[in-house]
């Protein structure tokens, strides 16, 4: 088992007190940035904590994973009870799927390794059977993180509620206080409740919500795969083929067809700057199932080049079994010029089968934070050895 890589000496003031990145009076959507040894679990379920105790009317929780332990699962089964004892509608839908265990499985379902027992663990909560609902589907499943809050506010991003996603991964929060947007997330969570489907999600149209960040205007619009897979997929690469500036990934993996396509061809064009962070040992596993398939060589080339051209840093997370420590690099970002794509998405072409949500949200401050968070994480594990080499790519 590895142990957390220590952050350099150089680590910097902006993400060491893992408050909201900047927070000023009237904004309405907050980021936080969390990375291995960064923060104790204790005080992401803490935070999560003080969001959901301030709901007065529902709660609608929407998890792929659900890993606690009992310091950790204590206080948010105190505030769910408390919360449940004041009159508050709490529901709780999780993936009850055959998640994957090797890399074959990673590419396959377009999403992260976990064990296979979450529907064993969601007891930890202590939610009553009448408020806690399993969703699956056939070769799909139900990845989402969020919370809707009195159809009001909005708690996303890439964070699990294990253990591990709190303390040994890089990962980000995002709040987002609008009723808009509550609303497209409501509706989402219903489709999922009421059928226990995933197939039956995320079908319907959304629009730009007009938010608030580092007291400037942030424009953000989310969508739902599967019902939006297909578009968001396209979507992403378009935008991608559309930068003009820069292109800055921060992403456990990039395999979709249609996302490798462009980054190649931005490549060709060489006007746009590529960087970033990813899952070095997670794409590897990737590459290990692709390298005996011939048509898929020109992906290993693609990401190959992707990696080598934009100098991406790659972190070595401790490779997968149920039983030892989840540490990868979790995040699911790609910065565009001044626009921030984040949220479950996964950018795999199998990912537009599962039931996710991705945020695009216009905010050059946002876009700012998201990017030296990147660029911290780069230099920092860009030092850190690689089965006895350095770690840059």
């Amino acid at each position: 088992m590895s142990t957390p890589h220590p952050p350099p000496e150089s680590y910097a003031d902006p993400f060491s007190d893992r408050h909201p990145q900047p927070a000023q009076p009237g904004d309405t959507l907050a980021v936080r940035f969390l990375e291995e040894g960064g923060q104790r679990a204790t005080e992401v379920a803490g935070w999560l904590a003080e969001f959901l105790g301030r709901a007065e009317r529902s709660l609608d929780l929407c998890f792929y994973d659900v890993r606690l332990s009992e310091a950790v699962a204590l206080p948010l089964r105190r505030i769910l009870a408390e919360r449940v004892r004041a009159g508050v509608r709490v529901r709780l839908a999780y993936d009850a799927g055959d998640k994957p265990q090797t890399g074959e499985q990673v590419d396959h379902l377009g999403s992260d390794p976990a064990p296979r027992d979450t529907h064993d663990r969601v007891a930890e909560l202590g939610l009553s059977s009448r408020a806690v609902r399993a969703v699956s589907g056939p070769q799909s499943l139900m990845h989402h993180k969020y919370i809707v809050r009195d159809n009001a506010d909005v708690w996303t991003g890439s964070l699990n509620m294990t253990d591990d996603s709190m303390a040994r991964m890089e990962n980000a929060i995002l709040t987002l206080r609008s009723p808009g947007l509550a609303a497209y997330y409501a509706r989402d969570f219903l489709q999922l409740w009421g059928t226990g489907k995933i197939v039956a999600s995320g079908n319907f149209d959304t629009a730009v919500e007009p938010l608030t960040y580092a007291g400037a205007p942030a424009s953000v619009d989310v969508d739902f795969s599967p019902g939006r897979g297909e578009a968001i997929n396209d979507w992403v690469a378009e935008r991608i083929r559309a930068a003009r500036t820069r292109i800055v990934i921060c992403s456990m993996l990039v395999t979709s067809s249609r996302i490798l396509e462009a980054l190649v061809e931005q490549l060709d064009g060489d006007r746009v700057e590529i960087s970033g962070f990813y899952d070095r040992t997670q794409m590897e596993g990737v590459f290990h199932q692709w390298r005996p398939r011939p048509d898929l060589a020109w992906k290993i080339a693609a990401v190959e080049r992707v990696i080598a051209e934009g100098r991406l840093v790659g972190k070595q997370s401790t490779p997968y079994r149920p039983d030892a420590i989840h540490d990868f690099q979790h995040n699911k970002t790609i910065v565009l010029d001044d626009t921030v794509l984040t949220g479950s998405y996964n950018f795999s072409h199998n990912a537009r089968t599962n039931a996710e949500n991705i945020l695009a949200i216009a905010s050059p401050a946002l876009a700012e934070t998201f990017v030296a968070y990147t660029r911290h994480l780069a230099a920092r594990y860009a030092s850190a050895p690689v089965d006895g080499h350095a770690a840059s790519s």
